[in-house]
């Protein structure tokens, strides 16, 4: 039976286990939306119907002494192609002048492994823009050996005004990896939140797709104000629905929850020191109350 691996490479590095970990949770999820967007004339050929997760993979680089995990192995039919293609996608968070060369060693461990021909990938996702190498090649001046090549998705290059429109998921988590500048950070989000609204993903699907845009694109307070201000000059409809997203500001809940738990603290502390007969001014210095809050414990206590 024809079938697609999808193979997503651990950088073997603890200092990107987050970044590495996001980007495999985002892709897996949406694997096909993923390549849709990015890479259509691959995903024509994909039966996504037939896709199904394999166990994990681990290659060792003998001379290096390392060792490389693939996190994701998914195997599907392609259409119309009695071929077995294996997908690399590797993302890559910081700039290495010798990229290229990885791709080619990941590129020989999977055909190693499974001697079938390999489609790789690489997804360049950092804040920078370099021009990246796709092509690794060996030669002599006598004899040209090899010329390996792979596909290239550099996020920082494409235009998010050019995926505002879009319902694809991945296009709204990744606006945030995408080309901007700083004083378009406000109106980013807020595209963003329209588009969260427009697709209607179910919770948890929205909460992967959130907590990725905040993991590289959270405002200071500032510029949260500046964006609920936007917000409530979009439709009254939409901006209630964007409100009402069961994530959109679920951090400044926890915040909210922290404070209302400490003053219930100091109200607690309080009523201890009007037991005592403390005096209402010491109350004040101590809890940080107000003198109308320690009048109505004191009031409270007494009924």
């Amino acid at each position: 039976m024809p079938v697609l691996t999808y193979v997503y490479e651990d950088a073997g590095t603890s200092r990107y286990t987050d970044h590495d970990q996001l980007f495999k949770e985002l892709i897996h999820t949406f694997f096909a939306e993923f390549l849709e967007l990015f890479f259509p004339e691959v995903h024509k050929y994909i039966d996504f119907s037939a896709i199904r997760p394999l166990s994990e993979e681990v290659f060792t680089d003998l001379l290096g002494g390392e060792s490389r995990r693939a996190d994701i192995v998914i195997e599907a039919t392609l259409k119309g192609e009695e071929t077995i293609l294996i997908i690399h996608v590797e993302p890559q968070s910081y700039y290495q002048t010798n990229f290229h060369k990885r791709m080619y060693l990941y590129f020989s461990l999977l055909y190693n492994k499974y001697r079938k021909p390999i489609l790789p990938i690489a997804v360049f996702t950092y804040d920078k823009n370099y021009n990246e190498k796709n092509e690794f090649t060996m030669s002599f001046p006598f004899f040209h050996v090899l010329s390996f090549q792979f596909l290239t998705l550099t996020l920082r290059k494409l235009r998010w005004r050019d995926f505002i429109h879009s319902n694809n998921p991945v296009a709204a988590a990744l606006l945030c990896k995408m080309g901007f500048t700083e004083a378009e950070r406000v109106e980013v989000k807020k595209e963003f939140l329209r588009m969260l609204v427009r697709m209607q993903l179910d919770p948890a699907r929205q909460r992967l797709i959130y907590g990725f845009f905040e993991r590289y694109l959270k405002l200071t307070d500032e510029e949260e104000k500046v964006l609920m201000q936007e917000v409530n000059k979009l439709d009254p409809e939409l901006a209630s629905k964007i409100m009402e997203l069961p994530i959109s500001y679920e951090e400044k809940g926890k915040e909210i929850g922290k404070e209302i738990g400490r003053n219930e603290e100091k109200r607690e502390i309080a009523k201890k020191m009007i037991l005592e007969g403390l005096s209402p001014n010491l109350i004040v210095k101590v809890t940080g109350l107000s003198h109308e809050d320690i009048k109505a414990l004191n009031k409270s206590i007494n009924n």
